[in-house]
């Protein structure tokens, strides 16, 4: 296993180690590149929690996984191909200085405006949707007592999850290897469907209105995929390992995606009531110690949040399994 996913987070290591090296060089002569750099991580990192992140890597793993091919990549190369959209338009702003410096007051305010609104509305849509898979997920995993696995209506039910998952669902059909995913994962890029990639760029347009070089600017994106890199890697290997053990029974396989699910409505619910909120408090200018500590809350800190989130989950998920022998329970009433 250790082996499979070596050559991964070696590539990881090496996207790290290209743009803290920019970030450190260009630190020397403005400082402020090094709060900028971490924004930019931390962006990547949350960003990789996304709804569709999780329903694209997930989907193209379980297809891999059951055609006994190695999916521990798939994570990798999704990344990259969605990281390199946000890197050829930091780039293209990098190239546009003088445009930037007009035209950056109005693209920073309307753009974050809209991008948080569109992110908030998009994350609770997808959220009630995978909200009511997995109560579709409860009733199939109920059903099983009964001898009534529907395993075509199950595969069915797993597909749907995420919008442009389901949006890009033909492409699915062509990926047979890891390597496969990295022009789907460009096209998720190129939907600019949260707040994470319009921040980066605003970021970089900021960068490029300062007359920063260019090297300091291409340091942002590089280490917004980096962040989102290494947790979309990590992603595909902890899926791998769970599909592998999901796929000896009907019983661990919808108990492994009842679980997954949950996570994701869980995360989309979190983040896309903040970003409502906040856009919500500003626009309206609402008041109280309430709508003040909703203004107050960082979106970047709470990437690691949907980590500790996302870890309490599955250990629960884990101890049910466990105390409760479900494993044993419902096999026997197969």
């Amino acid at each position: 296993m250790l082996k499979k996913c070596f050559p991964y987070y070696t590539g990881s290591f090496i996207l790290h180690a290209i743009g803290i090296s920019l970030l450190l060089l260009v630190a020397k002569s403005n400082p402020v590149m090094l709060g900028l750099g971490l924004v930019a991580y931390t962006l990547g990192l949350r960003h990789a929690f996304d709804a569709d992140h999780i329903a694209a890597i997930d989907n193209v793993v379980r297809k891999l996984t059951q055609q006994k091919k190695n999916p521990m990549g798939v994570g990798f190369y999704f990344s990259l191909g969605h990281s390199s959209v946000v890197l050829l338009m930091a780039v293209g702003l990098a190239l546009s200085v003088r445009w930037a410096q007009h035209h950056l007051p109005l693209f920073e305010h309307v753009g974050g405006f809209i991008g948080a609104t569109v992110s908030g509305s998009f994350l609770i849509v997808i959220a009630v949707i995978n909200l009511f898979i997995v109560v579709d997920l409860q009733k199939v995993f109920r059903r099983l007592k009964k001898h009534e696995f529907d395993q075509e209506q199950f595969e069915q039910l797993l597909e749907s999850r995420g919008f442009l998952s389901r949006a890009f669902k033909p492409l699915f059909a062509f990926i047979n290897q890891s390597w496969h995913v990295f022009p789907l994962g460009f096209l998720f890029g190129l939907g600019f469907d949260t707040a994470t990639e319009i921040s980066l760029l605003a970021l970089s347009a900021e960068s490029a209105r300062t007359h920063m070089s260019f090297a300091a600017i291409l340091a942002l994106p590089l280490l917004f995929a980096a962040g989102m890199n290494v947790m979309d890697t990590t992603d595909s290997v902890m899926m791998t390992r769970a599909y592998h053990w999901a796929l000896d029974t009907p019983v661990r396989k919808v108990y492994y995606n009842l679980t997954v699910t949950t996570v994701s409505v869980m995360a989309a619910l979190m983040i896309g009531v903040v970003e409502l909120a906040q856009v919500a408090g500003e626009l309206f200018q609402l008041k109280g110690s309430f709508w003040n500590w909703v203004q107050r809350i960082d979106l970047n800190w709470m990437g690691y949040g949907l980590i500790i989130l996302f870890i309490t989950v599955w250990a629960v998920a884990y101890l049910i399994w466990k105390f409760l022998r479900i494993d044993q329970r419902w096999s026997k009433a197969i």
